[in-house]
């Protein structure tokens, strides 16, 4: 990556001037570069004359003039610029874009690919939806988010495992008994139920809680895992029940694991956890008393520490990434003080996905012909296709509530984000039918890169080398939006490449085969950032 190089280059001249006893010796904190936002502050910008001043015993500003004198001399930069406070920005040499052309070429379809992940096991648990009715809008947004984040932890070096918790047991599914047998205590409906009434009725005599299992094997078989595998085209690895590790002990071998660590204490017939003995803000029930309204039972969270004990000490992730629904933003400290007090190895990020919104002529959707309260992703793939889906769903940071405008993602033309994408993936694939080049040759004769020096020609390869430092971005926080986002960039940077510069020129043969080239490197770019999200790219529209 660009900015691993030049952070190396400002590594070695930090040590060039201790050497020289320009600076005074001392340990080197994390160097950080970011890309400028403005191209006249350079391409890339540093802070480090800052961040190490104090311990040079500088200013900042001097810190910056030992370092920029060096840096100079780096083949990489065509100029080092100190700006105030220190800060240093960095202009890219052209020789060395050009030679960024080279790699795109060579590694194709691995681009973008890093190492940060060492072979490391994750796992990356999302939609994990209750079976006790259609899937809905939510539902989406972490099912793609979830596929399009395990997608870039494999680019990224990480073995990769996707999963789906079944709750198929608890005090949901006994209500989705109470609810098909309609009497008081039932919560769910819509036609759903109602198809479920008729298909279980030899069964109506039953216990609530049998009816609402029954109920909830035929809801996941026939409404959320076809979904998820033949509309939304998300693939899980390990699909987990939680009612086979209910009834494996599980729950029972963590309350008493919780007892050898002295960290329970039974209250008014209660078992409670000292949760908050380890980060929470409040002790927490596992076992509740027989006065209880459901009398003596493990509540949610003793299910929930069963299931991530067996994800960190059974399976030996060394990364879990659970993508939760709003409603559970409750469950992350009293989960993470478990995991403390267990001595659970491993990382676990919790991402807490906030609500979605369906709007229609400028009004709010609300009700579903099928769940009778929430729009399902069935009914909206029958409005839009996947592709688009997928792309609005990922546009939005998931700690930000999202208003999903239909009429945009009917459109069928360049105003919708997802199809402006694919038009320049189409649009490239065009250039080759209609050139008489052999691209392939063109490519392994590419020798001449020195004739890309048009700015828009030099603009365009700035916003390919981005590709793996997006990729690491995403790694390091999970804003998986920064991927659709630099899509638009991208090919908003083709665009003016292709208004600015005529790619087959039958006059200038050299110059055509180098264009040619440049375009093959975005096609493989762009190609690859829609991979990671799962979007198809159309040779064609």
């Amino acid at each position: 990556m660009v900015r691993d190089e030049i952070k190396k280059a400002i590594s070695e001249v930090i040590e060039e001037a201790q050497t020289e006893e320009l600076l005074l010796k001392f340990e080197v904190p994390e160097i950080t570069v970011e890309r400028s936002g403005d191209e006249k502050y350079g391409d890339y910008a540093s802070n480090i004359a800052l961040k190490i001043s104090k311990l040079a015993k500088k200013s900042p500003n001097d810190v910056a003039q030992i370092l920029e004198r060096r840096l100079k001399e780096k083949i990489l930069f065509a100029k080092v610029q100190i700006a105030p406070n220190g800060f240093i920005n960095f202009f890219l040499l052209k020789e060395f874009l050009q030679e960024q052309v080279h790699e795109i070429l060579e590694e194709k379809d691995n681009y973008g690919g890093l190492d940060i992940g060492q072979g490391k096991k994750v796992q990356v648990e999302f939609i994990s939806a209750n079976p006790t009715g259609p899937l809905t809008l939510g539902n989406a947004r972490g099912g793609f988010l979830g596929d399009t984040l395990a997608n870039i932890l494999q680019k990224a070096g990480y073995v990769v495992q996707r999963e789906f918790l079944i709750n198929d047991a608890g005090y949901q599914i006994e209500v989705l008994g109470h609810s098909i047998l309609g009497d008081e205590k039932a919560q769910y409906n819509g036609g759903y139920i109602e198809e479920l009434r008729e298909k279980l009725k030899k069964f109506l005599d039953k216990p609530a809680g049998e009816i609402g299992f029954k109920a909830a094997q035929l809801i996941f078989e026939t409404m959320i895992k076809p979904v998820i595998e033949q509309r939304m085209k998300i693939k899980f690895d390990n699909w987990f029940s939680e009612k086979a590790m209910r009834e494996s002990g599980a729950i029972e071998k963590i309350i008493e694991l919780l007892k050898e660590k002295k960290v329970v204490f039974e209250n008014e017939g209660a078992l409670w956890f000292k949760s908050t003995d380890f980060g929470d803000d409040k002790d927490r029930v596992l076992i509740t008393s027989e006065n209880s309204e459901r009398g003596r039972e493990a509540t949610y969270i003793s299910q929930d520490i069963a299931y991530h004990y067996d994800k960190f000490i059974k399976r030996k992730f060394d990364k879990a990434i659970d993508i939760w629904a709003a409603d559970h933003h409750g469950y992350v400290s009293r989960l993470q003080a478990a995991k403390k007090a267990l001595e659970m190895s491993g990382e676990l990020t919790i991402i807490v996905m906030q609500l979605v919104k369906l709007f229609q002529d400028g009004k709010e959707v609300r009700m579903s012909k099928r769940s009778g309260i929430y729009v399902t992703i069935e009914e909206l793939l029958d409005e839009i296709p996947l592709d688009v889906a997928r792309f609005f769903f990922l546009m939005y940071s998931p700690d930000t509530h999202m208003d999903f405008n239909l009429d945009l993602a009917r459109e069928q033309s360049e105003k919708n984000p997802v199809y402006y994408v694919q038009y320049a993936y189409a649009r490239i694939c065009s250039i080759f039918k209609k050139s008489d080049a052999d691209i392939k040759k063109h490519i392994n004769e590419a020798d001449n890169l020195e004739l890309l020096n048009h700015p828009a020609e030099l603009i365009l390869i700035k916003q390919l080398i981005r590709l793996p430092e997006i990729i690491e971005d995403i790694v390091k926080d999970y804003q998986v939006q920064r991927l659709p986002q630099y899509a638009l960039d991208l090919v908003r940077a083709f665009h003016k490449f292709y208004e600015g510069c005529r790619v087959i020129d039958e006059k200038n043969q050299d110059l055509t085969k180098v264009r040619l080239v440049l375009v093959e490197s975005t096609r493989i770019v762009l190609k690859n950032t829609l991979d990671l999200m799962g979007i198809s790219a159309p040779e064609k529209m």
